[in-house]
């Protein structure tokens, strides 16, 4: 608890001395006392970290996402931004940003800059490309933010230096209209030497017509963007998978963002894949 909200509570400061001298509470800091002999929380952790960096502060990046309610991603610092000239105070653990606008923030809860503003903000610190685009992905995902206010927020960057990554992947997470997909495949294919795949091929099931996004003679590839992760469409492509696989074709599933990420093993296994089941149909 903060030092002040015990005060109005009727706790002075007395009281607080005289508990923290018997050891049932401990200081973490100037403003922040631990009141329950637990061991500490993440969120504890959060509060600390607003109340004790400086005046202004507010939760930003990947710690203002998981204070949004982000799971599957702990972050190894917590970043927290901080009003350009506001008095800044090392913290342990602790990551300060001075910013000249701290930005729209979220009104309630810990103080927190706004989820889209975090997930951009998050992506660009974080340690790797991988790492970066994890946390565009789990906040869309998990339905914490809209797509729509990532790419309005994204917008606003000139310059970044994972700018052609992280561009890349908030048009592919957010369906946007640069996604990767079956052209820039056929591209892939091309520059390792693969011949070119049929793309959008249409064929018979017992539910109707199946479309196809890229396939050979042989073998079949599905390229899943961001959208095949939503609401039913993981249901609707494992059937039409399925389907083809069980007419004794094998399908390959390609994440938009593995190509993103690790073209070369993708590819490779591609490669694999046509040499195995394409040329020899050919020849």
């Amino acid at each position: 608890m903060h030092r002040a909200d015990l005060r109005r509570m009727g706790v002075t400061r007395h009281d607080v001395r005289a508990e923290l001298e018997a050891g049932r509470w401990a200081s973490r800091g100037r403003h922040t006392i631990r009141v329950l002999s637990v061991e500490t929380s993440a969120r504890a952790d959060l509060w600390t970290a607003v109340w004790e960096s400086g005046w202004g502060a507010v939760l930003d990046g990947a710690a203002a996402l998981v204070a949004q309610g982000m799971v599957g991603f702990a972050p190894s610092t917590i970043d927290v931004a901080l009003p350009k000239g506001s008095t800044k105070r090392r913290v342990e653990g602790v990551t300060t940003h001075e910013r000249r606008e701290v930005g729209p923030v979220v009104g309630s809860g810990l103080p927190r800059t706004r989820p889209e503003h975090a997930l951009v903000r998050a992506a660009q610190w974080a340690r790797t490309d991988r790492q970066a685009a994890l946390l565009i992905c789990l906040p869309v995902q998990q339905r914490l933010v809209r797509p729509e206010s990532v790419v309005s927020a994204w917008a606003l960057i000139a310059r970044s230096p994972r700018r052609a990554l992280i561009g890349s992947v908030i048009a592919d997470v957010c369906d946007g209209a640069h996604s990767l997909g079956e052209l820039d495949f056929t591209r892939l294919c091309r520059a390792r030497g693969l011949p070119p795949p049929v793309r959008q091929s249409v064929r018979s099931s017992p539910s109707g017509r199946v479309y196809l996004d890229v396939e050979w003679e042989g073998l079949v590839v599905e390229i899943d963007g961001g959208h095949h992760f939503a609401g039913l469409n993981p249901m609707d492509d494992a059937f039409r998978a399925n389907e083809v696989v069980l007419d004794g074709t094998p399908v390959l599933r390609l994440p938009v963002l593995g190509l993103r990420l690790r073209p070369d093993l993708f590819m490779a296994q591609v490669a694999r894949a046509v040499e195995r089941y394409v040329l020899p149909r050919a020849a």
